[in-house]
């Protein structure tokens, strides 16, 4: 029975530390979860203020109802202009990810034809056909590498917010 109790109360301490609320800040394009991006407490942010004209990346320290506390700096949420996501924004990973097979395959079809025809003829060439087709999709490839998405702009609907989570 006591080995029972014991147990419990150590289930009981373990959830209670997970219910410690933490504070971070909220980047919001809009109403769903998916466009949002938080940044907390001990992660780096870049980004770009009202007074200073250039990216400046520091760490957050803490976060109040109304400023953040960087290592550096003490911001307001309306005295940033833009913050660098290019890292943070997951939507990022995927389109890094698609870029990567659209490249992949290029390079693999180019590769396999060029393989094939050694093989088969005992001479290096690539037909037509394959050669646009790889073309296409390397072209492909490399006009995707630019599209990322870069920065968050601290205007219209795009609102930065403080958020503490406090369980007391």
């Amino acid at each position: 029975m006591k080995s029972l109790i014991t147990l419990l109360l150590i289930f009981s301490a373990q959830f209670s530390s997970l219910a410690q609320g933490t504070d971070f800040v909220i980047l919001k394009r809009g109403a769903k979860q998916k466009s949002q991006i938080r940044f907390y407490p001990g992660e780096t942010i870049t980004y770009k203020s009202t007074k200073i004209d250039y990216f400046v990346t520091d760490v957050i320290k803490s976060i109040d109802q109304n400023y953040i506390y960087l290592s550096e700096n003490i911001l307001s949420p309306e005295s940033i202009t833009e913050i660098d996501i290019r890292d943070k924004d997951r939507r990022n990973g995927t389109l890094r990810a698609l870029n990567v097979l659209t490249l992949g395959a290029g390079v693999i079809l180019l590769g396999a034809e060029s393989i094939n025809s050694i093989y088969h003829g005992n001479e290096f060439s690539v037909s037509s056909g394959v050669g646009l087709a790889s073309g296409i999709i390397l072209g492909t490839g490399i006009a995707m590498l630019p599209i990322r998405y870069k920065t968050f702009k601290n205007t219209g609907r795009n609102k930065i917010q403080l958020i503490q989570m406090r369980m007391e």
